[in-house]
């Protein structure tokens, strides 16, 4: 990896905390000749102007992140595509993937200048929407793709195909495709499994289905999963990382396969996955 001799600050707007971590963490980083790009968003807690999100990463070789998972997927879409690691310091709440916490951050980031971290790269998920046989959006995601009803107290039906395998007729509150990396994400609130980060597969999981067998179902990432809509235009909406998106309009085909794009996280090297599983879910010690 080339010397770190410009990092990317991306930050979640209205954090108290950050008031005082981010002039501390700039002070430091122009002590050891490290130059800066900001966000809009950090730059607002220094009165400054600051970059669009998409713009921070060039040049850089480094972003660092001042915020929770959200702030983290962002930025991931933001960078995605580009081999630069994120470093993510969690001043949310959860924080399945912001694994580096306040009083880490000094010394992993040291390491990260001694070339000496531990990198964790997540492959993201490819979306596009197809509308009377042409492409009219497409998206990538870190998490996952949700397809969710629109209206108050109303199911909604969409039929899924995995490859030429038809799946399923479902009629629920809509179907989440996550990522291995989402898979603690919205797919875990709703029944989904656990799937170690490096497990080449995706899974499709239904919200609230009618039928109460309609079970979460694995498949490889090497599958192409369609889901067409049945539900009337703007009965159903696409979400992307529960962030970005768009209502469907009826007959709309949503593709989701394995993107090429890849996200490098920088991990601290004492936790490991089932260490987050243990500390963040609070399952039991040995």
């Amino acid at each position: 990896m080339e010397p770190i001799v410009t990092v990317g600050i991306i930050a979640k707007p209205d954090v108290r905390q950050t008031n005082v971590l981010l002039p501390a963490l700039l002070e430091w980083l122009a002590a050891r000749q490290v130059g800066v790009r900001l966000d809009q968003d950090a730059a607002a807690y220094l009165d400054k102007e600051g970059l669009d999100r998409e713009h921070v990463p060039d040049g850089c070789q480094l972003v660092i992140i001042l915020g929770g998972d959200g702030t983290l997927l962002s930025a991931a879409r933001a960078i995605a595509g580009r081999d630069i690691p994120l470093f993510a310091v969690n001043l949310g709440g959860l924080g399945f993937l912001t694994a580096i916490s306040v009083e880490e951050l000094f010394p992993e980031l040291e390491r990260a200048l001694r070339n000496e971290h531990r990198i964790a790269r997540r492959r993201m998920l490819s979306c596009e929407i197809q509308r009377d046989g042409e492409i009219v959006a497409s998206y990538d995601a870190l998490n996952d793709v949700v397809i969710t009803k629109g209206q108050i107290a109303r199911m909604i039906d969409l039929v899924c195909n995995v490859d030429a395998h038809f799946v399923c007729r479902y009629k629920a509150d809509g179907l989440i495709i996550a990522t291995p990396t989402g898979s603690t994400a919205y797919s875990l609130s709703a029944g989904g499994p656990i799937v170690f980060p490096s497990v080449g597969a995706l899974c499709i999981t239904p919200i609230c289905p009618h039928t109460l067998t309609n079970r979460p179902v694995l498949v490889s990432d090497s599958s192409v999963i369609q889901v067409l809509n049945l539900a009337a235009t703007g009965d159903a909406y696409l979400t992307i990382d529960g962030q970005v998106g768009e209502p469907l309009h009826e007959s709309d085909r949503i593709l989701c396969r394995s993107s090429q794009k890849s996200v490098s996280l920088i991990r601290p090297p004492r936790m490991l996955f089932f260490d987050v599983l243990r500390q963040k879910l609070k399952w039991g010690e040995r």
